[in-house]
């Protein structure tokens, strides 16, 4: 519990918490548990083989399971956040917690499908809790840097689900599926933070800090609907084609290469890392030089390297693809914080319903590209995957914002 040790104990007058410090121990506490609750998640879709076997699943049964955890994952997201920011819970946190390690238990100890089927609703229920709410409170202690804060905390999620599948593979798979209660520690270690998190929440009255210095931007009502339609169009680009990277990388590489199984996994470890270098890159960056140039940069800046890539020799493959990692991967904090100054006092519904999206259109993407690479080649899907950083044209649509923070003269007054 180090990272909250410099939290101060005694509750504080909503005038006394200053919304205007990063609070870096609660930032990284948020992270430190995103990378858990990622980590967790991850591990369902590795031990896809091995309950294939034990239960004599189709591929049909293993999509619905996918389904499932994915609708509890993602559908829900925007509608907790938008209860919350109506109705604040700080101690939601640590219950969408127990959610999870309710799943994991289960997930330990079920004997039939229709129990794989719960245990995954459980954990998808636990990740649709955490999201909204984590990314509201690393918002409330980013001190102003909201880009900072938010590339922090999408970090801590990007390497657990780069080490969910390595845990799995060392635990899990020697062992069979009672192993996975190994993994509830994860889950126990993530309630403990949480409290603690939601205690800081309720003792700094932060709630009430953040909305002194809320922003503003006086745009009309269709100007920001446009907004974010152009900004879920442009998190349709950038996942559906690092869905492309992600799952299908190794299989291009074998089919165009013929590389080895293992050489093509280093391939996608180094991606891997440029992709989680990119995202804590974007936030600050946008930060600094504007949200929206960073938008600009991080979609449609990856075209050239993205059409290219059909074309390389093995070499120039890999260089591009960090490249495209770099670059693709700095936009996602930049989307979520500029979508959260369009729609100001609406952090919770914002980050439900661009996480809820990015969840979701990477399962259905998966799928509908695995489907496209069943019927013709897998270097047909990058040859047609390689266009959609195009549809970062439509960044210029954007308004260009200059939000203004302004106090609250009564901040008791919600």
């Amino acid at each position: 519990m180090s990272k909250m040790e410099s939290i101060p104990n005694q509750p504080l007058a909503p005038a006394e918490f200053d919304a205007t410090k990063l609070v870096l121990p609660v930032v990284g506490a948020v992270a430190f548990v995103h990378l858990l609750n990622d980590l967790i998640q991850a591990i369902l879709p590795a031990i896809y083989p091995m309950l294939k076997t034990s239960y004599d699943l189709s591929f049909t049964q293993i999509g619905m399971i996918t389904l499932v955890f994915q609708l509890t994952a993602s559908i829900l997201q925007p509608a907790i956040g938008l209860y919350t920011d109506k109705h604040p819970k700080p101690y939601l946190l640590p219950i969408g917690m127990v959610f999870t390690l309710i799943g994991l238990i289960m997930l330990a100890v079920v004997n039939s499908y229709a129990g794989l089927l719960i245990a995954s609703a459980f954990v998808g229920l636990g990740s649709s809790t955490f999201h909204p709410e984590a990314s509201r409170v690393a918002r409330m202690a980013s001190g102003g840097r909201f880009g900072f804060a938010q590339s922090f905390f999408q970090v801590g999620g990007n390497s657990g689900s780069a080490l969910g599948p390595l845990l799995a593979a060392a635990i899990i798979i020697p062992r069979g599926q009672s192993s996975v209660g190994w993994f509830t520690v994860f889950a126990v270690l993530g309630i403990i933070v949480l409290f603690s998190v939601s205690r800081w929440v309720v003792r700094t009255h932060a709630a009430l800090g953040a909305k002194r210095v809320a922003t503003v931007n006086h745009l009309p009502r269709n100007k920001v609907i446009t907004a974010l339609a152009i900004l879920g169009l442009l998190i349709f680009s950038k996942f559906v084609y690092m869905t492309c990277l992600s799952n299908y990388y190794t299989f291009y590489l074998i089919e165009r290469f013929h590389q080895p199984v293992e050489s093509a996994q280093l391939f996608l470890f180094i991606f891997l890392a440029a992709v989680a270098i990119g995202t804590f890159a974007g936030g600050p960056l946008g930060d600094k030089i504007g949200r929206k140039l960073v938008i600009w940069v991080s979609i449609l800046g990856a075209a050239p390297f993205t059409l290219l890539l059909p074309y390389c020799n093995l070499f120039w493959t890999g260089v591009f693809s960090v490249i495209i990692g770099l670059i693709l991967s700095s936009a996602f904090s930049a989307i979520v914080v500029f979508a959260q100054e369009l729609v100001p006092g609406k952090v919770g519904l914002i980050a439900g319903l661009f996480f809820g999206l990015s969840f979701g259109l990477s399962g259905i993407s998966a799928a509908a590209l695995g489907g496209l690479a069943d019927a013709t080649d897998i270097i047909f899907v990058f040859h047609c995957c390689a266009y959609l950083p195009l549809l970062g044209i439509f960044t210029a649509l954007l308004p260009d914002l200059n939000p203004q923070h302004t106090p609250d003269r009564n901040p008791q007054h919600k």
